[in-house]
């Protein structure tokens, strides 16, 4: 920060040298964050492998999920979920990789649509459920994983306590971040290439049992065809479809880590951080090989499991009273004991319990990433927030409380998991639909916005059948909105200034008034008509109640108060001249920290030491109080002197505030 004192630093203990270490000043804007980020770049197809440690590993639970949402209809509105895939979300996430090539995502598209607080309060609601989205995929494959290693055979009787198995799992997780989590692209391609082999294994065999055993095709027709709610009718089998498919979104995760993702991702050597073609079709080819290994494997494994694994075995578990079926959570694991006997079984549950590990820890990472792009610009994250070891004891403490009240149950989670991933695609969706019809591309306008009347259809009837998940995410939301806008309290009489930028003739002027005197005089106003007359009043007035010397030369200076929700900025001053009257405007979202930090510019700039004058401020102080905070003005003399004590530890050192009249 060029001429602006930093604020001073306390000495810390031991353990909290430990704990902030890592804690870094990040550029404010997301564009800013991905240039100074400098990831090592990798083929689209090894971060393919990154996000699909989250989009993949779906696999071992999503099977089961879909046979008790949808029964023997479960390959039907999988289908559909698959059409969604292929021409809803593919398309959306495409636009949104156009959009935003920086890894910004659907958020940062919508956050200018709204100015202001309401963008930002916008942002924040968001942000609740990405919140739901991470910390459900963190639990729910814990939980999952659990099933995995309580149900292989190996496994002693001892261990099978699915709760704190789970916590355990989740505390291993979080200790590999407090250590310091490394970018392991390399070990998420091993996971993903062998979890796709062995699923490839499973589901390959069973189609072949399928077509050795064609009346496991009868007996599901059958039982498509005699479902109470169909009738035997082929258009209530696909109506009925219809409104079951949304039970089944989970098979939907992954598209908005894989945008998160793209600074990951190996461009063309003419790429500039502006504009990079390569990055975004690379992208691209990430998204539609997710979404097409993706759909393959839901369609067979989905059949699969729904024609070669009793019903029964399907059935969830009850806490303190029933285990549930084999297959509950584990479909495919089931199969590969049925299928291959014990070694392979245990083979693929180790690769499933790996790979669902390492989905918590994708999921971790993006939590980690969310915080410094969004609220340290919104003023709205304590200074500890940059560091990486308290959020991660922060998120830690969240899942374990929510893998306590669903106690670890992954159809439970399910609801809450899925509500936070439609609720994304649908804000993608609306996002896309908002930025085509400003381009007046109103055919691709009228496509997008049908996708998004699909996804909030999908999104409203997860909610109506489990509000569970809406009750998480708002506790979430809840929550961020809280501890956002008591930061923001704690954290406004910070300088809040990046840095100062005189023009040509506000340089003329502080210097013309350098040389003159030892000190530089500068009077405060809220400038109303702008005349010489107003300047002549402001002044006589100044001087006869400051007493400050005829012969001293003044500098009159007005802040214009921009948008308040703003935290910080650079702050530009441009020098007036009012028929003799030197005058600096300038515009902030808070008038007091710009004064501050203007009056230690020119302190640091010429040597010499500023004197500010203000006027005593008629009426509530915590009315005063309540607008700084929200309009960024209130009783400013008080606040600036304040936001100088808290930046210049040394009182002698420190722009001198006059308050008169």
């Amino acid at each position: 920060m060029v001429g602006l004192t930093a604020p001073r630093k306390k000495r810390l203990s031991p353990f909290k040298r430990w704990l902030y270490e890592g804690t870094t000043e990040l550029p404010e804007g997301p564009h800013e964050q991905a240039a100074h980020a400098r990831h090592r770049a990798h083929a689209w197809w090894q971060v393919m492998c990154l996000t699909g440690v989250d989009y993949f590993s779906t696999l071992g639970y999503q099977p089961g999920i879909a046979f008790l949402a949808a029964g023997a209809l479960s390959p039907i509105a999988t289908l559909i979920l698959v059409l969604l895939t292929l021409f809803g979300a593919y398309p959306i996430y495409s636009r949104v990789a156009v959009e935003s090539p920086h890894g910004e995502g659907s958020i940062a598209m919508l956050e200018h649509l709204l100015t202001r607080w309401r963008g930002k309060l916008f942002v924040l609601v968001l942000l609740g459920f990405v919140a739901t989205d991470f910390i459900i995929t963190i639990t729910l494959s814990a939980a999952d994983a659990t099933a995995h290693l309580i149900e292989n055979p190996y496994m002693p009787a001892f261990f099978a306590h699915r709760i704190y198995l789970t916590l355990a799992l989740i505390a291993l997780l979080g200790a590999i971040f407090l250590k310091g989590f490394k970018e392991a692209i390399g070990i998420a391609v091993l996971l993903v290439g062998a979890y796709l082999l062995l699923n490839g294994i499973v589901v390959g065999y069973g189609v072949y049992q399928i077509a050795r055993h064609m009346e496991v095709l009868a007996r599901w027709r059958g039982a498509l065809f005699t479902a109470p709610s169909v009738h035997g009718n082929p258009l209530l089998i696909i109506g009925v479809s219809l409104l079951l498919f949304p039970k089944l979104a989970l098979g939907l995760s992954g598209f908005e880590t894989g945008v998160a993702v793209m600074p990951l991702i190996k461009g063309e050597p003419t790429d500039t951080e502006e504009r990079p073609p390569g990055r975004i079709r690379g992208t691209r080819h990430l998204l539609i090989t997710a979404a097409l290994i993706m759909s393959v494997y839901l369609i067979a494994s989905s059949l699969v499991t729904t024609t070669l694994i009793p019903p029964e075995q399907f059935r969830p578990a009850i806490e303190g009273v029933d285990a549930g079926g084999k297959a509950n959570g584990r479909a495919l694991a089931y199969l590969a004991y049925q299928f291959f006997g014990n070694g392979f079984g245990t083979a693929y549950d180790i690769s499933t319990i790996l790979i669902l590990w390492f989905a918590g820890a994708s999921a971790m990472a993006g939590l980690l990433n969310i915080v410094p792009r969004y609220l340290p610009r919104y003023g709205m994250a304590p200074n500890w927030a940059r560091a990486q070891r308290p959020l991660v004891l922060v998120y830690m403490a969240v899942a374990f409380t929510v893998t306590w009240i669903f106690h670890a149950d992954v159809d439970a989670q399910g609801g809450a998991y899925a509500t936070g991933v439609l609720v994304l695609m649908s804000s993608a969706a609306v996002a896309v639909t908002l930025s085509t019809w400003r381009k007046g591309q109103r055919g691709l306008t009228w496509a997008f916005a049908l996708i998004a009347l699909v996804f909030a259809y999908t999104t409203v009837a997860n909610v109506i059948e489990r509000p569970e998940g809406i009750k998480i995410a708002s506790f979430f939301i809840g929550t961020i909105i809280f501890t956002s806008f008591l930061s923001r309290v704690m954290r406004t009489t910070e300088l809040r200034v990046e840095r100062v930028e005189l023009d040509e003739q506000a340089r003329a002027f502080v210097e013309e008034v350098a040389r003159k005197r030892d000190e530089i005089r500068i009077v405060t106003n809220r400038c109303d008509r702008g005349d010489v007359s107003e300047y002549q009043f402001k002044e006589r007035e100044k001087r006869e109640d400051n007493h400050i010397p005829t012969r001293d030369p003044i500098l009159f200076l007005e802040v214009k108060t921009g948008d308040a929700s703003e935290f910080s900025g650079k702050l530009c001053v441009r020098g007036v001249d009012v028929d003799g009257f030197r005058v600096l405007r300038t515009e902030s979202a808070a008038v007091p920290n710009a004064i501050a930090a203007l009056l230690l510019h020119l302190r640091d700039t010429t040597g010499k030491m500023p004197h500010v004058y203000f006027g005593w401020s008629e009426g509530n102080p915590l009315k005063y109080l309540f607008r700084y905070i929200i309009f960024g003005e209130g009783d400013t003399a008080p606040v600036t002197r304040e936001v100088l004590r808290q930046a210049e530890e040394d009182p002698e050192r420190r722009p001198i505030v006059h308050v008169g009249g």
